[in-house]
């Protein structure tokens, strides 16, 4: 079992961040936390600290990758992170009167989701991997599983951070470190309620941090939540073409 006793978040001043801060926060841990809101995570880190963690902030943007790179290499140097979380993702949906997304909105998602955090996992693997211990966490998107026409540089991104994950999660495996992919649905967070359209089986993102913990602990490779989804995942695998491409075009938000 992993000693969870330095862990970095990134996206620690948004809801599911914070939740996974405020989880693990307690005396013996130090925390390190990214975001990008500085008013959010300094309000995070006092709760982190008072809960009896040790914190340390970075605000960071993690459209920088050079700089986030630079900064998981320091964080590790100044005591050896044994559990990270990437959370920090953006969410986003093609506007209601345009075929496609712009390039603009589709390289932003590509780096923000999938190309940062697979930057800075590397960074934290390949220390973690001398140590033989540790554990990696990306938090990806049940959209992953889907072809979404409306949202095809959220989904796509997604879809290619899981894939890394697995990979990432084959090739360290042998050296003691495990990586857990999770693949939540609609999360109760500010970036949900923005998008238009009905959220089926929404979660509280505190629900979902116990489960992501719990994952954790056991030493999953992948947490789907709720378990909902994966029956959904299926369905979309199963169902032919044709019918597969008309619903998932009636799923836009312009739609319902």
């Amino acid at each position: 079992m992993v000693r969870m006793n330095r862990i970095l978040i990134t996206g620690a001043s948004g809801e599911l961040g914070a939740s996974i801060a405020r989880h693990y926060a307690a005396p013996g841990c130090n925390l390190v936390l990214w975001g990008r809101d500085q008013i959010r995570l300094a309000s995070i880190a006092h709760i982190c600290r008072q809960a009896g963690a040790a914190v340390e902030t970075l605000s960071l943007d993690l459209s920088d990758v050079d700089a986030a790179i630079a900064a998981a290499r320091a964080a590790d140097e100044r005591l050896p992170v044994t559990l990270a979380f990437l959370v920090a993702g953006l969410g986003d949906v093609r506007p209601p009167d345009a075929a496609v997304e712009s390039a603009e909105q589709v390289q932003r998602l590509g780096i923000v989701n999938f190309v940062a955090p697979c930057a800075v996992s590397t960074v934290i693997a390949e220390r973690m991997v001398l140590r033989s211990q540790g554990h990696i966490v990306f938090i990806g998107s049940a959209a992953a599983f889907h072809a979404l026409p409306f949202a095809a540089g959220y989904a796509g991104s997604k879809a290619g951070l899981a894939r890394f994950a697995d990979a990432l999660r084959i090739g360290v495996a042998p050296h003691k470190v495990g990586v857990t992919l999770v693949s939540p649905g609609f999360i109760n967070t500010a970036a949900a309620r923005g998008v238009a359209g009905p959220k089926p089986f929404l979660m509280e993102p505190d629900q979902v941090a116990r489960q992501i913990a719990k994952a954790v602990e056991r030493g999953r490779p992948h947490l789907i939540a709720p378990r909902w989804f994966e029956a959904l995942r299926w369905f979309d695998r199963l169902l032919p073409t044709f019918w597969r491409d008309r619903l998932l075009r009636a799923l836009a938000p312009d739609k319902v």
